[in-house]
């Protein structure tokens, strides 16, 4: 992208959030890549994963960097693990949930971005089960459906 300067993170490098029990380290935020993209690197617990859901502006790429995940995209249930990597397409429901018995970790890249902005919001949220009207409400600002 012309005119951003280089940027180099290392390993536990970046800004992390809490957001529901998951952690996430913004790597690359969309206001660096001119709104192009995001890349973010999420440890998710066992037995954690968002519910299932859809966006209508962006698309999510997910590489697995460490653990077991299950992935629902569309129709389609897999279980892969380190090096595999999914696509999930606007307007397509998707999830993902480790399945392991460690904290797993996985890339997601948001393109183009603005999904990030939903997840640093949703970070502001109260620890323990989110209000589920809130949650709705902020999700609908982002062009996000829990289904």
């Amino acid at each position: 992208m012309q005119g951003s300067p280089p940027k180099v993170l290392r390993a536990n490098e970046g800004t992390t959030r809490s957001v529901l029990g998951e952690r996430y380290t913004w790597k690359i935020s969309g206001a660096e890549s001119g709104e192009a993209y995001a890349l973010l690197e999420a440890e998710v617990p066992p037995n954690a994963g968002p519910p299932l859901h859809l966006h209508r502006r962006e698309d999510e790429s997910f590489y697995v960097l460490a653990g077991t995940y299950a992935f629902r995209v569309g129709g389609q249930l897999i279980q892969l693990g380190p090096g595999s990597c999914v696509f999930g397409p606007r307007g397509i429901p998707h999830t993902c949930k480790n399945v392991g018995t460690t904290p797993s970790r996985h890339l997601v890249t948001i393109t183009p971005a603005g999904f990030e902005k939903f997840l640093e919001a949703l970070s502001a949220f109260p620890a323990g089960p989110p209000n589920l009207n809130a949650l709705a409400r902020l999700a609908a600002q982002y062009d996000l459906t829990f289904v």
